[in-house]
């Protein structure tokens, strides 16, 4: 049977395999798009639930969805690299922002807590740079969650000379920003409808290949005889 198959292969024409290629290629390119189509979906999911301020736990069941489907399937994604797109596997890097403003407010929270009755030399620093701060968020329209809001009250506190136990204890008690970033990577290959029809495609170019090589030997092989 394998010897009957092998010859079966052997009277295929290497002009019929280039048209079975053709469909072929455009079927990879169609399943690879679909792949890449339905981990934007997912991604978009968890982007969607971190803006609407979604609990901790709907945002890791969305996270963790997405991380599954793209380990396990081809997916295939253009991403900016510092102005610069490159082609990759995978999600590319994203960021939780609204998730990350939430546990940043949080932190300075409890500072402000922890430091409302401060007694050194300036006075209560947190009450102060919240004071400066409040006051250009009123200005500038921005809201309590707002990146600008932090970004103004550690700005704030690290002018006070006298206050670096005060600085120290803030800038450790508020959440790396690493810590909300992501990028989960998918396989080159995968065994999924779109892996094995990539697989297919491989095999006809390779043969294709292999037989030009060998038809390109005899051509050379006969000027010399």
């Amino acid at each position: 049977m394998k010897k009957r198959g092998r010859i079966k292969f052997r009277k295929i024409k290497t002009w019929q395999l280039l048209v079975l290629l053709v469909p072929l290629l455009f079927v990879d390119a169609t399943l690879l798009r679909v792949d890449h189509i339905h981990m934007t979906e997912l991604r978009d999911a968890v982007l969607e639930a971190d803006a609407a301020e979604e609990s901790d736990e709907v945002i890791v069941e969305k996270l963790n969805a997405l991380r599954d489907f793209t380990l396990s399937n081809i997916v295939i994604n253009v991403v900016d690299d510092n102005g610069v797109e490159r082609v990759t596997f995978g999600t590319g890097p994203f960021y939780l922002e609204h998730t990350y403003i939430r546990a940043a407010n949080k932190a300075l929270a409890e500072a402000e807590a922890t430091f409302a009755n401060d007694s050194n030399p300036n006075g209560n620093v947190y009450g102060m740079a919240g004071e400066v701060c409040r006051a250009q968020a009123l200005a500038n329209g921005w809201s309590w969650d707002d990146a600008n809001y932090i970004n103004c009250m550690v700005g704030e506190i690290q002018k006070y000379p006298a206050a670096d136990d005060i600085q120290s204890s803030i800038m450790a008690s508020l959440p790396s920003t690493e810590l909300y970033r992501w990028n989960f990577a998918s396989p080159v290959w995968a065994p999924t409808l779109t892996g094995f029809a990539i697989l297919i495609t491989l095999v006809i170019i390779v043969v294709i290949l292999i037989r030009g090589l060998v038809w390109i030997i005899l051509r050379l092989s006969l000027l010399f005889v």
